[in-house]
């Protein structure tokens, strides 16, 4: 017998698929949050001198684990007797909760096998209410210890990040599909969204900017890593400083670690130009340090700029956001003429501009938020602002990458599609490359122009179907070697027959359009004489003794087949007189033996 599952109405499938994902999103955060606790707790235990309890270290786990999220912190046990704020996220930190939280929805909203999946509306708001659920234990548990969470900061920024993930899990389950919008949404923008155009520049657009922004981290994280390489003794010392046993360095070190993709967006705000904060009275420019810092003894902050003028070095930051937009630009440029394709698939101008401008847009947007999530204050008084400014480090992003990127688009567009084989001299030899991209190319350039006779005329209209224009001071031209030779063909071919099997007749170095013509000797004046008298000689005196001539339409027209036998009796009289001396001396039979009697 075969074992059949119980059937189930729809109503009932749909509850467990919705408990399923909301069991999915409890893993993810439980998952997330048991592995940050083991971590404190190992440090805990390898502490000589630990502060509190194991109670204390699970609720300090706790809270970190929300200040990956986003959330703010207060110290409230502290020197002064004020609560502390800390605010800045170790970035790296937020990797693990996000990823979870993608993961949950993506398997969620996935269809599998045998099992009902849930809507995606429904498995994104599963997956984010069993994620929350248990963001609001761990802050909950977490109110008693050393680090409390800040309640405001539940709602935004902790549900806001594990909203995003969640769609961004739902999303990639779906394909990742641009389109359609939602029916609330504004109908020009359906309909701008349903055009493939638009969707075409949209993607180019984004790309450019991720592009961008990325070059721009990456060249902050190079400004930090000259900078500590510099200060590699005062770094070392701090560390030092900050622990005498081995555990306690281990956590600076994880601490240092995390905060590596916050020290490279300081590094991008610094090349950017706004610069950083090192407290509510002093900032860091390439201009130089302004005000007295409030620097906390830190290894990273030790790359921080010392209260000197500028140098030459230090103006060499600029040079970050100058690369990014090229490299913006570049990215644009590819999608907008891409190499080896037509010049009537590029875009115009206008749209290059556009999708550049647009690029850079979003690359200003993305490191506004970027820098936004940075930094934060590191306490009260003095570090209640601590890292880069966001209002300005996203204009000057955007100021950079437009300024600079837009023209640069524009340059690289006429670059790529330049005309190909620019010569000064009519005898100048072809470049490099026109071996390669040019020679074929060109000769079918001209085969398809040339047909009836007049390469040098098909020259325009064959450059704007293949996208490569024909050199202007020699269109039947090719771009091979000088030294390349042609082999011959057999004798019946001609100059609109298939190419020789050793190549082009245009591929000889002595070609002009005009120096072919039948070589056939079957309409030579021998030949043809020859055979009319082979013909009269075989009739027995039956064909009349006059001259045969060659008419009209053979002196006008260049054929290379062979005519019948009908076509010679009837249209072929000779164009001059030969004698009975000649007629009786002239062979039976032509080279090719086309004359021979009938």
């Amino acid at each position: 017998m075969t074992e059949r599952s119980p059937m189930l109405p729809p109503e009932r499938t749909r509850t467990l698929a919705l408990a399923s994902a909301f069991l999915r999103g409890v893993a993810a955060a439980g998952l997330g949050l048991g592995s940050l606790a083991v971590l404190v707790t190992v440090l805990w235990i390898s502490s000589p001198y630990p502060d509190s309890g194991p109670g204390g270290a699970l609720r300090a786990a706790a809270a970190v684990w929300l200040l990956a999220h986003g959330a703010e912190l207060v110290r409230p046990e502290t020197l002064s007797g004020v609560p502390a704020p800390v605010g800045v996220v170790p970035l790296l930190l937020v990797a693990g909760p996000v990823w979870l939280a993608h993961r949950a929805a993506r398997d969620a909203a996935e269809p599998e096998e045998g099992r009902r999946r849930p809507s995606q509306a429904g498995a994104f708001c599963a997956v984010t209410a069993g994620y929350l659920l248990v963001a609001a234990g761990a802050a909950a548990y977490a109110r008693d210890g050393s680090l409390r969470v800040v309640p405001d900061t539940l709602a935004f920024p902790v549900a806001l990040v594990v909203a995003g993930s969640a769609a961004a899990g739902v999303w990639t389950a779906a394909g990742r599909p641009f389109g359609p919008l939602p029916s609330w949404s504004p109908l020009v923008l359906q309909e701008a969204v349903a055009r493939t155009l638009f969707r075409s520049r949209a993607e180019a657009a984004c790309r450019a900017a991720a592009v961008g922004t990325a070059v721009l981290v990456g060249g902050g994280a190079l400004l930090v890593a000259v900078a500590l390489g510099r200060n590699a003794a005062a770094a070392q010392e701090s560390f030092l400083a900050l622990s005498g046993d081995w555990s306690g360095r281990l956590a600076v070190l994880l601490l240092a670690v995390s905060l590596v993709p916050n020290a490279a967006l300081w590094g991008a705000a610094y090349g950017l130009g706004p610069g950083f904060a090192l407290g509510t009275g002093a900032t860091a420019t390439p201009l130089g340090l302004t005000g007295t810092p409030a620097v906390p003894h830190f290894p990273l902050l030790a790359a921080a700029p010392d209260q000197a003028p500028a140098t030459l070095l230090n103006w060499a930051a600029l040079a970050v956001p100058a690369v990014a937009a090229l490299a913006l630009a570049w990215c644009a440029v590819r999608r907008a003429a891409p190499a080896g394709a037509p010049r009537a698939q590029a875009w115009s101008p206008r749209e290059t501009a556009l999708v550049t401008g647009l690029a850079a847009l979003g690359c200003g947007a993305g490191a506004a938020l970027l820098t936004a999530v940075a930094g934060g204050p590191l306490g009260s008084g003095a570090l209640a602002a601590f890292g880069p400014v966001w209002w300005l480090a996203g204009p000057a992003a955007l100021a950079w990458t437009a300024g600079i990127g837009v023209p640069a688009a524009l340059l690289l567009r006429l670059w790529r599609l330049r005309e190909r084989g620019w010569a000064w001299r009519r005898d100048a030899d072809a470049p490099e490359g026109a071996e390669d991209t040019g020679g074929a190319e060109d000769d079918e350039d001209v085969r398809e122009g040339g047909a009836g006779g007049n390469g040098a005329d098909a020259g325009p209209e064959a450059a704007e179907k293949t996208g490569k224009p024909r050199r202007w001071w020699a269109p039947w031209r090719t771009g091979e070697p000088r030294d390349s030779t042609v082999q011959e063909g057999p004798p019946g071919s001609a100059a609109g027959g298939p190419a020789p099997a050793g190549g082009a007749p245009e591929d000889d170095p002595g070609f002009e359009p005009y120096d072919f013509l039948p070589t056939d000797p079957w309409h030579e004046k021998e030949t043809r004489e020859a055979r009319w008298a082979s013909l009269k000689q075989g009739s027995g005196g039956l064909m009349a003794d006059f001259p045969a001539r060659i008419p009209a339409a053979l002196r006008s027209e260049e054929t290379s087949g062979q005519p019948t036998d009908a076509e010679l009796t009837d249209a072929e009289p000779a164009d001059a007189k030969s004698t009975d001396a000649e007629r009786a001396d002239a062979k039976p039979a032509d080279a090719d033996g086309r004359g021979a009697t009938p």
